[in-house]
């Protein structure tokens, strides 16, 4: 055979460091095809398999069209939609004479669904022997609790979220974000990526597994396991012995100013210092409360406190200009609106004018780029089975689905 490797990696530079791969994708509503977006940006060729009205993110919330809500034109952006009935006999076919062409199999399905559909790790690893094959789902599959539907507000009350949120507020509560499904998204495309790094090597595929409440629960306790960690148990003088104590305070929040909001974070003593030494504090060369780091993280409280009752007397461009030059970490406080405003526009030929999100990371060679708007339903079904039937690793598919 010819050497492509030159070709190759022309490509990659084109169109990014996952060039030449392909998923199949059965993931629905945000955690699997937030996944795949990083992936489709990476520039993997992510084939969406959609059915009964398309996936749920399409319809999540308004948009300019009936098929792409706003979430949907960036979670589907760089990716190839079939219109395909996985519990239709002709449906599973067409996936079955797919999947042979496909490097990467990513579900966020439910495993008895998976078994039933014949979408299982084993049944598809008959397939394509050397696939990589990523399985999320709420619970591990070791446990009893495997086959329990879970999102993400399930996940975060399961993960200790709950917990810490009712420590500074008095009740337990969920952060007003889908935090559990975009962070086990993120895991999901770093174990992908790991195991197609695995094959690239060996040329072994491998089954993933990513259950939710484990990959949040790491998550939640690297720093509040703190000094429950050890066993015995370390607490802080006074406090219980997990949980970060800097980080469960409530005094933790912005500052308003003389005209709005900024958050400044003193980390170092040092900054503490000369904080306080601008704003004219007697003695603050000398506050204990900042002698070291840890007196620092054992007295946030009053250190916060302290803070906000300085922050009125300036600006916030005063106090930035202030940090900057000090050393000190701090930000204007932004509204979900400036962050949107801050987004380059592109063309969706469906929709007209919409903002792109940005890309995760940045690379100097193989850039991720947005190469195919969100796909409507089933819009890519005739030219992906054309690329199967002409596969030689795929059987003919027994039909196909308009």
């Amino acid at each position: 055979m010819p050497d492509r490797s030159a070709e190759v990696a022309e490509q990659a530079h084109r169109v990014g460091p996952l060039a030449g791969v392909r998923v199949l994708d059965l993931t629905r509503v945000v955690m699997g095809p937030l996944c795949t977006q990083l992936l489709a940006d990476q520039g993997a060729d992510v084939i969406l398999v959609e059915a009964n009205g398309g996936d749920t993110n399409r319809v999540m919330g308004p948009g300019p069209h009936p098929e792409l809500s706003g979430i949907a034109l960036n979670l589907l952006r760089n990716k190839r939609s079939i219109d395909v009935d996985l519990k239709s006999p002709d449906g599973a076919a067409v996936v079955r004479a797919l999947i042979p062409t496909c490097d990467v199999v990513v579900s966020t399905m439910r495993p008895q669904a998976l078994t039933k559909l014949g979408l299982d790790y084993e049944s598809v690893r008959e397939l394509r022997p050397d696939v990589v094959y990523c399985q999320a789902q709420g619970f591990p599959l070791a446990s009893e609790r495997a086959s329990e539907p879970a999102y993400d507000d399930i996940i975060q009350a399961a993960s200790g979220v709950s917990d810490v949120m009712e420590r500074i507020y008095g009740e337990p509560g969920l952060i007003p974000t889908i935090f559990a499904d975009k962070v086990c998204g993120l895991v999901m495309a770093e174990a992908i990526t790991a195991a197609l790094f695995h094959h690239a090597r060996t040329g072994e595929g491998q089954h993933i597994e990513v259950p939710m409440l484990q990959a949040m629960s790491a998550f939640m306790l690297a720093e509040h396991g703190s000094g429950a960690i050890a066993e015995p148990p370390t607490p802080a003088e006074g406090q219980v012995a997990s949980g970060y104590p800097r980080i469960l305070s409530q005094e933790r929040r912005p500052h308003r100013t003389k005209d709005g909001w900024i958050h400044l974070f003193p980390y170092l003593p040092k900054h503490y210092v000369d904080l306080f030494t601008e704003a004219g504090v007697e003695g603050a060369a000398d506050d204990p409360r900042y002698v070291d780091q840890r007196a620092t993280l054992a007295n946030s409280d009053s250190l916060y406190r302290d803070i906000r009752a300085l922050c009125p007397s300036r600006t916030t461009e005063e106090w930035l200009d202030y940090c900057r030059t000090a050393g000190i970490p701090a930000t204007r406080v932004a509204t979900i609106q400036d962050l949107v405003d801050e987004l380059p526009l592109e063309h969706h030929p469906a929709v007209g004018s919409y903002r792109v999100t940005p890309h995760l990371a940045n690379f100097s060679l193989t850039p991720p780029t947005v190469r195919r708007p969100a796909p409507l339903i089933g819009e890519h079904t005739e030219e992906v089975l054309d690329e199967v039937s002409a596969s030689p690793r795929a059987p003919q598919p027994a039909t196909r689905q308009e």
